[in-house]
């Protein structure tokens, strides 16, 4: 059975910074994508009551990268697995294992894509609509096209076109409304 999407909180970065959070309900698993910065908690925990999903339920999170906009309220959904480009940490336990292809739950794996940073996970997302991937390969649709904190933009380019090379029907970005890619 396909996963369940939904954005919580759209994210932005302009005068002010929000990462775009995603509640995926994928069987008995519920994970959230990037619980960063957002301007008010609520912002994040109003939609997961509307929906019935209590913080509580929260299994798994997931880091796309390291930045704190987009790990700040991690700490809302203790105790889970909290999965990154390297390892899951539970409690005081730390498992390496490599993102590429981890399965975090039947309808979610993770991709290694380099790009915003050297440690940039994208979360792929098997939903009844297709392929959902929540990506800080782009900050919204409208860009910056050129990454401002990328070291390599070529890198970020070939994790883009990896990324599209999978058909993705919509691309939830790291700061943007999702948007179907063309």
């Amino acid at each position: 059975m396909p996963a369940l999407l939904d954005v919580l909180v759209t994210g932005y970065a302009d005068e002010r910074v929000a990462s775009t959070v995603v509640l995926v309900r994928d069987g008995g698993q519920v994970i959230v994508v990037d619980p960063g910065m957002v301007a008010d908690r609520r912002a994040i925990l109003d939609p997961m009551e509307r929906l019935g999903v209590p913080p509580a339920s929260v299994t798994d999170v997931v880091l796309s990268h390291h930045h704190p906009d987009h790990t700040l309220n991690v700490a809302l959904f203790p105790p889970v697995r909290v999965h990154d480009h390297m390892a899951i940490y539970e409690g005081d336990t730390w498992t390496d294992r490599d993102a590429e292809g981890y399965q975090v739950s039947p309808s979610v794996r993770l991709l290694a894509t380099p790009g915003h940073t050297d440690q940039d996970v994208t979360t792929l997302v098997t939903t009844t609509d297709g392929l959902v991937a929540c990506t800080h390969l782009w900050w919204s649709q409208e860009g910056p096209e050129l990454d401002p904190f990328a070291r390599d933009q070529a890198l970020l380019e070939r994790s883009r076109r990896r990324v599209l090379d999978l058909a993705p029907v919509l691309i939830v970005p790291g700061h943007g409304a999702p948007w179907a890619p063309a």
